[in-house]
């Protein structure tokens, strides 16, 4: 993201303003989804169109960028506001992302880097760190709930990205060598599962005189197909567990369209930045260690560019035709798993919305959907905000509704060091419970809603776990902020290792999607004493 062309258009995209607060509104088409498995155990590979982990389950990233590495700050944005960077991801977490993006330049690698921009306030552990120093802790405490981290080269420098993986002051084996030594900086840290290895490769200069990266050019200065397969082996060489996750173009031939010089390209098709895998099939990307390569587009809506197909008289029954051109015919024809790296709006526009609900359809339910990273986290992106808001606390409640029914999320601990529980004891809540309930959204075959628990009690209780029935034909689908289980008709929700205490006067809020027909909690126990 940050800048982006398309069809020969540039966009300049990031901004400092933040995204305005969006009121809540129901989808109005969403399936549910499969029950969720957390992210799997160990490294992933792939299988064919699925990314596996090491026992050969299907795992399913449902992930979000946080950025900032890859700009001046040299770390996380955000660490500005009063928000302390574990609540943070804390928040992304109980959300149902089990996966953290994470865009950097190379800058920010540099021995001597210093990060800038953190509230010491809120956040006294960070001060005097490297910005590889804070990523260090950002993946150790991401890692202890359960999360997975993809790294992204997303900018040579922090000055802006580049069309090419290399610049004339970022060399080639810049490039690789900093992968390579990122690749062993985590090795053996289970939630850093791959590299990004270059943001947006895209058309620069006009045919036939070409500048910019092509796919299958056989121009080993310009072809990215041929600079993946050099980065990915090296880095693979150093760490073979680890997914490559490889880009698109934005056209084929690596120039822009010019209409005026007679170039039969110029018909060629084009599209984001990054964004074009068309060529994957009749090209595609070599590894020496099998079932690593994960092909990673992008997308995006009419607030980062108005693409033809947005005004096209078929809108938006054309969004599915395009996908499957561009990239999603990868993952249909079984040829290689799709994590779709970045996709964003405002939602300004109404056909953004249209747009969104019809790509997560697309994607498809359960762990058998195509995987994703949505951009972004931050509220600071200019042409698509964020699920955050302005105070890096509050939700955009209508971005995040239409994602819900999508995530899996993060269930257990990946690869980094688990925080250390507090002594445990389970006392029903003296004085009681109460239990209120929402449904959020419905849908033909099935509802998503939310059970608001309040320990009325004068004990702690820990580990808390909440318990409800439903009817019988209603199943469980999917759930967020616990370990959501079924057995028969009885639900069990079980505190998360990372918020195993409910205080007195504290809520808990369990969200969940379920197949069936709508229907609310009923018998609802806190720790067996009844709401």
């Amino acid at each position: 993201m940050h800048r982006r062309s398309a069809l020969g258009g540039a966009i300049t995209a990031l901004a400092t303003a933040a995204a305005g607060v969006l009121v809540a509104a129901a989808v109005s088409t969403a399936p549910a989804v499969a029950a969720p498995a957390g992210t799997g155990t160990g490294y992933l590979h792939t299988n064919g169109n699925r990314i596996v982990d090491s026992t050969g389950a299907t795992v399913r990233i449902t992930g979000i960028n946080w950025f900032g590495m890859e700009t001046d700050n040299k770390t996380f944005h955000g660490l500005w506001s009063t928000n302390p960077w574990r609540g943070q991801i804390d928040k992304m977490a109980s959300l149902g992302y089990n996966t953290l993006r994470v865009p950097y330049s190379n800058d920010a690698l540099k021995p001597g880097a210093t990060a800038s921009g953190i509230n010491d306030f809120v956040n006294p552990d960070l001060v005097g760190l490297s910005p590889l120093q804070i990523l260090d802790k950002v993946i150790g405490y991401a890692g202890g709930k359960g999360m997975r981290v993809i790294l992204d080269r997303h900018r040579p420098t922090s000055a802006g990205q580049s069309p090419l993986w290399y610049t004339p002051t970022v060399s080639e084996a810049t490039w690789i060598n900093d992968w390579k030594m990122l690749a062993q900086r985590y090795a053996g840290n289970t939630t850093v599962i791959g590299a990004d290895l270059h943001n947006e490769p895209h058309a620069e200069g006009t045919n036939p005189a070409a500048t910019g990266a092509c796919w299958g050019c056989g121009d080993p200065a310009r072809d990215w197909r041929l600079a993946a397969e050099r980065a990915g082996n090296a880095i693979l060489s150093v760490q073979p567990n680890w997914l490559i996750f490889v880009e698109g173009v934005s056209c084929p031939s690596g120039g822009l369209s010019n209409v005026w010089d007679n170039d039969p390209s110029n018909d060629e098709d084009c599209g984001w930045w990054g964004g074009n895998l068309t060529k994957a099939k009749d090209f595609p990307v070599r590894l020496d260690v099998p079932n690593r390569l994960v092909y990673s587009p992008h997308e995006y809506a009419t607030s980062v560019f108005e693409q033809n197909w947005f005004k096209s008289p078929d809108f938006p029954d054309n969004l599915p035709g395009i996908w499957d051109k561009y990239w999603g015919y990868l993952h249909k024809q079984n040829i290689a798993p799709i994590m779709m790296g970045e996709f964003g709006s405002t939602l300004a526009d109404p056909r953004d919305r249209v747009w969104l609900e019809k790509l997560m359809a697309y994607t498809g339910t359960g762990l058998d959907g195509m995987s994703f990273t949505y951009w972004s986290w931050n509220p600071n992106s200019g042409d698509t905000g964020g699920i955050a808001l302005d105070d890096w606390t509050s939700i955009n409640t209508t971005k995040q509704a239409i994602l819900q029914p999508y995530l899996i999320p993060p269930v257990g601990g990946g690869g980094g060091p688990t925080p250390t529980a507090t002594p445990t004891s389970t006392p029903s809540p003296t004085g009681g419970c109460t239990a209120a309930y929402r449904q959020v959204n419905a849908w033909q075959g099935g509802f998503q809603g939310e059970l608001t628990v309040t320990n009325t009690g004068t004990a702690t209780v820990n580990p808390w776990q909440v318990t409800w029935s439903w009817p019988t034909g209603v199943s469980l689908a999917s759930g967020w902020n616990a370990t959501v289980t079924q057995s028969g008709t009885t639900v069990t929700a079980a505190a998360p290792t990372w918020a195993g205490a409910l205080a007195p006067g504290a809520s808990v809020t369990v969200g969940f999607t379920a197949n069936g027909s709508s229907a609310a909690p009923g018998t609802v126990k806190l720790n067996g004493a009844a709401c």
